[in-house]
């Protein structure tokens, strides 16, 4: 290392640092004088007049629009034939005798103790047969319980056809919820009211004619 350029290097350090010292004691003892006001430039006062400022708020409604109501939409009416049904749909058979109630086959006596019809709801026209116009019947067997209402009711099979003559189950279901819905005044032996099997019930499907 060498002393010289060290011992230089500090002793301009130390001139530099007391000539700062020196700059800044001049500047803090150094007394400003206070500007001459003769000459300062005088700005004429503004006056700024008093104003009223009015709000108004207008409460204005919005115009409500009129609805016009547009009438109901024309509906045309149904076209398809309503069923008309033969007397021969109320008819009842014979029931068949396989009880020991001592009737006899074929024959329906209409004494105080036989059953009868009270109730007898027709049956509604099969949709699908309505609009392909068929037309026929069907036959359905039940019981007639002791309270006069009916159960087990099915169609017979071979007895439910067409206007044709050709077998169709069209029928079957329309058939067998009519007849589930008749009420009978029931069969009374002996004081008791019983069941009677086998009655048959045929239901006939045609259409109006036009």
């Amino acid at each position: 290392m060498n002393l010289s350029r060290v011992a230089v290097a500090g002793l301009l350090s130390a001139i530099v640092t007391l000539c700062l010292l020196l700059l800044m004691n001049l500047l803090i003892n150094n007394q400003f004088d206070l500007p001459d006001e003769s000459n300062a430039i005088k700005v004429a006062a503004i006056h700024i007049p008093n104003i009223n400022v009015e709000k108004r708020i207008e409460d204005v409604k919005p115009i409500k629009p009129q609805l016009q109501e547009a009438p109901p939409p024309e509906i045309p009416a149904p076209t398809f034939d309503a069923p008309q049904l033969s007397p021969e749909s109320f008819a009842i058979n014979a029931p068949i005798n396989n009880d020991k109630t001592g009737v006899r086959p074929g024959a329906l006596a209409l004494g105080e103790g036989e059953y009868l019809p009270i109730v007898k709801v027709p049956p509604e026209y099969p949709t699908t047969a309505l609009a392909r116009g068929i037309e026929g019947y069907c036959t359905v067997i039940y019981t007639v319980t002791e309270t006069g209402t009916t159960r087990d009711a099915r169609p017979i099979p071979g007895e439910c056809l067409t206007k044709d003559g050709q077998q169709t189950s069209v029928f079957d279901r329309v058939s067998v919820r009519a007849a589930s819905k008749f009420k009978y005044k029931p069969k009374v032996v002996d004081g008791k009211p019983i069941e009677v099997n086998g009655v048959k019930n045929r239901f006939t499907f045609e259409m109006k004619q036009q």
